[in-house]
């Protein structure tokens, strides 16, 4: 017997999280300059700009990734979630981007992606490519899918759920909100 796995394996770009990070850290540092030294209006409705601009670096660089777990594939998009269970899973590949092939139709993975320049290191031949390229972390990414995908597939049940992302979504409709009233007060 099997023992029952319950590790989750989680896959995503670490160069733009590390990008998202870091444009979230020079966001809040303008958020603290704001909230020190200008107290108006205007600086509310700019610090409601940059709050929103802060939501859309962790929304576009920091959110997307692919999860393995037990009863099925989570995919973290920019602003929807998708969780798969295993059974529904046809197939994986990568072009610029993890694609999941399913019952229902394709779902495209911002989290795993390629690095252009290793697609053209493997286009022209030339200069070989490192070991830990994109393309070979990809292609390992698609490897533990189709291992999860045989491995639990025979137990997996349930449709492909799609949910929004309404913390996210939320968070920018209120600093829209707040920079709209800060704009009409002004």
């Amino acid at each position: 017997m099997k023992p029952k796995v319950t590790e989750n394996e989680q896959y995503l770009s670490a160069s733009n999280r590390i990008t998202g990070v870091v444009v979230m850290v020079i966001g809040l540092a303008g958020l603290v300059d704001i909230v020190l030294e200008w107290r108006t209006t205007g600086g509310l409705l700019v610090g409601a700009l940059i709050g929103i601009l802060m939501l859309v670096a962790y929304v576009g660089l920091v959110r997307p990734s692919v999860t393995l777990r037990p009863d099925g594939l989570l995919i973290r998009n920019h602003v929807r979630d998708h969780h798969v269970p295993w059974h529904r899973i046809e197939d994986a590949d990568v072009t610029d981007i993890l694609r999941v092939h399913t019952t229902a139709g394709k779902i495209r993975c911002p989290g795993v992606q390629l690095v252009m320049k290793d697609l053209r290191k493997s286009r022209v031949g030339g200069r070989k490519l490192g070991a830990e390229n994109s393309i070979s972390r990809a292609e390992f990414v698609v490897d533990r899918i189709d291992n999860h995908r045989e491995r639990h597939a025979a137990t997996a049940e349930g449709d492909v759920v799609t949910t929004w992302a309404v913390p996210e979504l939320a968070a920018i409709g209120v600093l829209a909100v707040v920079a709209v009233v800060a704009q009409i007060l002004r």
